[in-house]
Formats: C-alpha cells, structure tokens, sequence
C-alpha cells in the first residue's frame, strides 16, 4: 500500500512545491535578486540549487540528469554571481510566503499548522543516501511560519522522489536525454514540451537512434512494448524507493495530510499558474500494476 501512496501523495505534494517556479511573486522576488525573468530558467536553477550552495555545472547536471550539460552550463555557476545561495534560499521563502498568501488569503492559518507537523514527520524521516536534493533540502532550517514549514517539508519530499527517480532511469540504462525520448514516447508530455532542457535536435535524433536500436521505440518514436515495460519500470521503482517517508507517516497519517492539504492544492490548480501540461506526467503515467 505504501507504495501506491507514494505515487498518491506525490501527486498531492509535486503542484504545491512548483509554484515556486511559476508564480508571479517568485519572478518578482528574483528580479529584486537581479535576475533575468525574461525566462524563467535564471530563477529557476537559482531556486532548486541554492540548497547546495556555489554548486558548479558538472554537480548540477549530475543533480538535475535529464538537463542538457550545456544548458546547464549557460546558468551554472553564473547565477551565484548576481545573488549567493543564502541570498536567494532568503528570496525563495519570501516568494514562497507571498505565494502561498496571495493563494490562501484568509484561510493562510486553516489546518497548515497541523499539516505542516505531518509533512515535516515524514520529511524528517527520509533516508538521504545518494539523494543530494533531498539532503541539502533537509539541511535547511525550519521555517517558523507553518505554511512556509509545510511547503519546505513537500520540497524535502517531491526531491526525495525526484532523487530516487534518477536511480531507477539509471538502474534502466536510460542516459539524461533518453530518458526525455522514452517519457514522451509513452506518451507522459509532447515531444516538444522537453525543448526547455536544452537538447539539440541532432542529440534528440540520436537518442532516439539508440533507444531504436534497443526496440525500445518505434519508427515514429512511440514506444514499444518493451518500452513501456521499461518506462513501468521505471515508474515501479521510483514509486518503492520514494515509500519510505509515507510508510514512517503511516496510512492515517498521509490521508490526514491529503485532507488537509486539499483547499491549497485546489487553489493551485483554481489559479492556473501551472501549465495545464508538464514534463512531469502527472495525470497521464499511472501506478503500474
């Protein structure tokens, strides 16, 4: 059961802690750091990486896997010279705090203390090894305020997952590009929703070219059903290795914290700061049996 959760309380966590990347406040809070928001990859490897201090572009890709080292590599370690780590891990609790407030209004006070207690027992419980986001996340201190608590619990989470996720594609011999070429291939998002992590087309092509090779894709680039074994493998293993914080919280505990969490997640999706289709799958990959 645990493991379904997982995939359950992923879908529960992953919009909230994304709003940081989206919301106007963020952009806002980002240009005051002086960073361009013209696109919103300045602020975006800024936000994510700032728990891991000055990391450079070699620790970034390894972190992040399925972003282009040469994408990367336009960023990293750029962003650290128009703001340090601490000043933006500053800038990303106030964009949170406005984010969130602007989201809630009134009702910022309503069951988030409560909670904020369940997501931080099951953040605090987490096994880092070979999860540097998650680690570097939980590093940090908590936030007194409880819906600032409460979203830096889900961040320690969703990276958790995201971690764990690099080790199943890695555990299924899917370098950083095909893992993109494979996810759409499945159909999770378009093709052409992947080109914000910075692929060539002629990296594209040749990725495809192997997975091919593997019968792992079509002619046309859908996948096989080797492929989708393999991507349900995928899923399958990402799910177990991201159980563990939702097995420590227990099955009360995490439908405890679904419920509370509902008014904030529907008022996430109610603000439309998401796009409607993201390179995250979620809605479209299910739980394989």
């Amino acid at each position: 059961m645990s493991v379904r959760l997982a995939r359950t309380m992923w879908h529960q966590i992953e919009p909230v802690h994304a709003t940081l990347y989206y919301s106007p406040e963020a952009f806002e809070e980002s240009a005051a750091l002086g960073y361009d928001v013209t696109t919103r990859w300045p602020s975006y490897f800024a936000w994510r990486t700032a728990p891991l201090g000055a990391a450079g572009p070699a620790l970034v890709a390894a972190a992040y896997y399925s972003f282009s080292p040469s994408m990367i590599a336009q960023y990293v370690p750029g962003v650290w010279e128009t703001a340090t780590p601490a000043q933006v891990l500053d800038a990303r609790l106030r964009a949170m705090d406005r984010t969130l407030r602007g989201l809630l209004g009134d009702r910022i006070d309503e069951g988030l203390k409560e909670a904020a207690e369940l997501a931080i027992r099951a953040a605090e419980s987490v096994d880092v090894a070979h999860r540097p986001l998650a680690a570097a996340n939980l590093d940090l201190p908590w936030p007194e305020e409880p819906h600032l608590a409460l979203w830096q619990a889900y961040t320690v989470l969703r990276e958790h997952r995201g971690d764990g996720h690099l080790t199943a594609l890695h555990a299924a011999g899917l370098d950083a590009c095909e893992a993109l070429v494979s996810f759409a291939a499945v159909g999770a998002a378009p093709a052409e929703n992947f080109a914000g992590r910075g692929w060539s087309d002629e990296e594209w092509s040749a990725a495809r070219d192997r997975l091919a090779a593997r019968g792992l894709i079509d002619d046309e680039g859908t996948a096989t059903p080797a492929g989708r074994a393999l991507r349900d493998q995928v899923e399958r293993m990402t799910d177990e290795l991201a159980a563990s914080p939702w097995r420590a919280l227990g099955e009360a505990g995490a439908e405890r914290l679904a419920e509370l969490n509902r008014p904030l997640l529907g008022a996430v999706f109610e603000s439309g700061l998401l796009p409607a289709v993201t390179t995250l799958g979620i809605g479209r990959i299910q739980a394989p049996e």
